[in-house]
């Protein structure tokens, strides 16, 4: 089998893989055509590769296109599981704007911005002075309800699978659980419920590759979002080496005894 990454670092220990620099992607075009499998492109090579090249890629085109910004795959999850997902405006910022804030949510509110991660563009909104310089930086304006918690759920599903779950947890006094924001691991007392949540929803969408993070208030589990290209660092405390699940799902993928199907798999986590 013939597999292109254009990773490297998420396709460590990989073996037959030929790597490409994405910047080079029309220079080794001749290679990317007899390719059985691409891994990891970025998101601008997405449509030429499965759309123009016809190609297999990981992650896949759902999860690339719905995980591309939080607009996209807020609006899908409130299609599929309104139950799970956290009240939220999404809208175009006009003069109205901080009205409409004010009277459906009030204080405190989160506001986000489309594009990042590891808690960066989160902010917690206290009043209207804190939402005047959220408003003056966004245009596209993403307003969530504030819930009230300490903690959240990084669950990783590779594949068809979940692989792993755990706790992020604040520091103290801080709005962020993200470990890049100064928040703790935490591996006990992993709710089921909240993961068995992950893999329906995982699965209904066709999401391969994502890092979903849940909330748990009043024993009811919210999706606040996923990352497609996810941390880490908690699988490698665990010693999970996620390129393993990856290129087992990609093996069997292209083994025509074996064809994997959305729905298809057990979750690894027990």
């Amino acid at each position: 089998m013939k597999i292109i990454s254009f990773n490297p670092f998420r396709t460590i220990g990989m073996k037959d893989i030929t790597y490409i620099k994405p910047e080079n992607m029309f220079k080794e075009i001749d290679k990317i055509k007899e390719a059985d499998y691409i891994l990891f492109p970025e998101y601008w090579q997405v449509n030429s590769l499965v759309y123009g090249l016809k190609k297999k890629i990981f992650p896949n085109i759902n999860t690339f296109h719905l995980g591309h910004d939080k607009v996209e795959m807020t609006r899908a999850l409130i299609a599929t599981y309104p139950e799970n997902t956290p009240y939220t405006k999404i809208m175009g910022k006009n003069s109205s704007t901080t009205d409409i804030v004010e009277e459906e949510f009030g204080y405190p509110v989160v506001a986000k911005e489309i594009k990042n991660s590891m808690g960066q563009g989160v902010f917690l909104i206290r009043n209207r002075s804190d939402l005047n310089r959220y408003l003056e930086k966004n245009d596209i304006i993403y307003i969530q309800e504030y819930l009230p918690i300490d903690r959240d759920l990084r669950i990783v599903y590779i594949g068809n699978n979940v692989i792993s779950a755990y706790w992020r947890i604040a520091a103290e006094g801080k709005f962020h659980n993200n470990i890049a924001q100064g928040g703790s691991y935490s591996f006990e007392n992993i709710p089921l419920p909240a993961v068995d949540l992950i893999d329906r929803v995982a699965k209904t969408l066709g999401i391969n590759h994502a890092g979903f993070d849940v909330v748990e208030v009043d024993g009811k589990y919210y999706i606040l979002e996923f990352n497609v290209l996810f941390g880490n660092e908690g699988l490698k405390y665990l010693g999970i080496k996620p390129e393993e699940y990856t290129y087992n799902y990609i093996v069997e993928d292209t083994d025509p005894d074996k064809p994997t199907y959305p729905g298809v798999g057990k979750k690894v986590i027990s």
